[in-house]
């Protein structure tokens, strides 16, 4: 999930008023990064990280990177990224996505990765927050055992005072059964699967792909189907180098082993759909993007397209492809409500789940003209 907030006075130091005011009775840590182990010399960019203390007695401390607009910090936007999971740090959106940096796979030979500069960074039209959220992702930790409890409600909590402006949406997990039950019907879509296999599914399974019977053999059969495994191997081994959390300012002891994604949290995903949020939140006056790349399996477009039409918006600008350098680069609609609210919904054509990773150029150009408050 992607925030961002708009004004005449972002930069620097209204980064850390944000921190200071918006944070109620917070405590905050912060380093300027000049270099970094993989990247020869001064970092070309800002590079700030450090602690944000959240909790009754400053329990919960959520580690942030900070990169400042390449083009004009104090005019341009600020966008918090929150990579999903729950559990999955922001540095794997920094370094696989929307960052200024990227590893060189090619380069890697299993030991140092190195870096080199991203040439579609979003980074090059807005200030950028990537904050490790909830507590135990990333580099974030609590000073005792009951700080690292968090749920759905209590991690949104914690980081509610970052909203401001908008939010946007990257293939987005909003309702379990809705996304989860679109999969079967979109691998066939796109030919993963045959169309034997597809309509032996759909008459199996009545339709029905999330929790289906256990007894009915047939339709748990032809849902074994796909099987996704990521390996990102080069940021495990940068980021659990000494030098690198020297590098960085991480506290000494606060975590034994850094992982991408966190899958042992104390962690309750207790709302299986947030579709009735955003249906409040189109009585308000923000502006949505929500971005899909096309070839994810994980969170398949048509349930997003479900939802999305779920809330009964007016249809602004009607469904068409939008362009990059006189190319489809995938299709897009807007809604409106009351006059004060839009979402803009926009498919990243080739892009996976992590949209930006697959098509940096596209998805670059996406949010520039959406955040300028052009049409796509």
């Amino acid at each position: 999930m992607n925030c961002y907030t708009s004004g005449k006075f972002i930069s620097w130091e209204w980064w850390h008023l944000l921190l200071l005011f918006a944070v109620v009775d917070a405590v905050v840590s912060q380093s300027i990064i000049q270099t970094l182990p993989g990247y020869p010399g001064i970092l070309p960019i800002k590079l700030e990280t450090g602690y944000v203390s959240v909790g009754e007695v400053d329990e919960v401390q959520l580690f942030y990177y900070f990169v400042e607009s390449e083009r004009n910090p104090v005019k341009d936007p600020l966008v918090l990224w929150l990579t999903g999971g729950p559990g999955c740090s922001a540095f794997s959106g920094l370094v696989y996505e929307i960052g200024p940096l990227m590893f060189d796979i090619p380069a890697f030979n299993g030991s140092s990765p190195s870096f080199h500069l991203n040439p579609y960074s979003w980074t090059k039209v807005a200030n950028i927050i990537f904050l490790d959220a909830p507590v135990g992702t990333g580099f974030s930790y609590a000073t005792t055992s009951e700080g690292y409890y968090s749920s759905d409600t209590k991690s949104a909590k914690d980081i509610y005072t970052f909203l401001r402006k908008g939010y946007m949406l990257g293939n987005p997990g909003t309702d379990i059964h809705m996304d989860k039950n679109a999969g079967v019907a979109y691998a066939h879509r796109v030919g993963l699967i045959s169309d034997e296999y597809y309509q032996s599914a759909k008459r199996s399974c009545h339709g029905e792909y999330v929790s289906p019977d256990p007894n009915n053999a047939e339709c748990i059969y032809y849902l074994q189907l796909i099987k996704e495994d990521d390996n990102y191997v080069t940021c495990y081994v940068w980021a659990n180098d000494p030098t690198v959390r020297e590098a960085l300012h991480i506290r000494d002891g606060t975590k034994s082993e850094w992982r991408r994604c966190n899958k042992s949290l104390s962690y309750d995903e207790e709302i299986a759909s947030v579709v009735e949020y955003h249906r409040l939140l189109s009585k308000k006056g923000y502006r949505v993007l929500i971005y899909s790349g096309d070839h994810d399996m994980a969170i398949p477009y048509v349930g997003t397209v479900a939802w999305i039409n779920s809330l009964n918006l007016t249809i602004d600008d009607n469904w068409r492809p939008w362009f990059v350098n006189g190319q489809v680069a995938g299709f897009t609609e807007r809604y409106t409500e009351n006059s004060i609210y839009s979402l803009t919904f926009a498919t990243v054509k080739g892009g996976g789940h992590t949209a930006p990773e697959y098509k940096p150029k596209e998805c670059l150009a996406m949010v520039d003209r959406w955040l300028s408050f052009y049409l796509l």
